[in-house]
């Protein structure tokens, strides 16, 4: 079974056309290339790892737009005039997409022994933290501010 219908989930919610089309990429996607690791390393923090042996941090581009991370890699064209007799290292180019969850941002980006490292965290904004609403006397404190208003006036 290819394909997925997800037409019954959705007669009722709005919104979430976004979660048919990432299922829709994942299973289309090429899981091969590069190889990668998502860990996560804290509360609100995580790594992802990618082995991109051959690729010099001019070769690789990070990039996020709308919730989305991609992580492309082109070739620079080879100089050398050697012969190759056995190519074992894949020098393809590549492009890998990453579906971010709201809030998480790059947290910067390091190459380093061929394996490129891009540090994730959650930023929540202070509007969406939960807070503690104090409770006052019997009449609102918006009720006082219109009051005092209406008499300054």
């Amino acid at each position: 079974m290819n394909a997925f219908d997800f037409a019954p989930l959705f007669r009722t919610a709005i919104g979430f056309d976004r979660l048919a089309r990432m299922v829709d990429a994942a299973s289309t996607a090429d899981a091969s290339y590069p190889p990668y690791n998502i860990e996560r390393t804290g509360d609100d923090t995580y790594q992802l790892t990618m082995a991109v042996a051959g690729f010099g941090p001019d070769d690789i581009e990070l990039t996020v737009k709308e919730n989305t991370l991609v992580v492309a890699g082109r070739v620079s064209a080879d100089t050398s005039k050697a012969e190759v007799l056995y190519r074992g290292l894949a020098g393809r180019a590549f492009e890998r997409r990453f579906v971010l969850a709201d809030h998480i941002v790059v947290d910067g980006a390091d190459l380093k022994n061929g394996l490129l490292h891009v540090g994730l965290k959650r930023v929540v904004p202070e509007a969406l933290k939960p807070r503690r609403i104090a409770i006052g006397g019997t009449t609102p404190k918006l009720a006082n501010e219109v009051e005092s208003v209406a008499k300054a006036a």
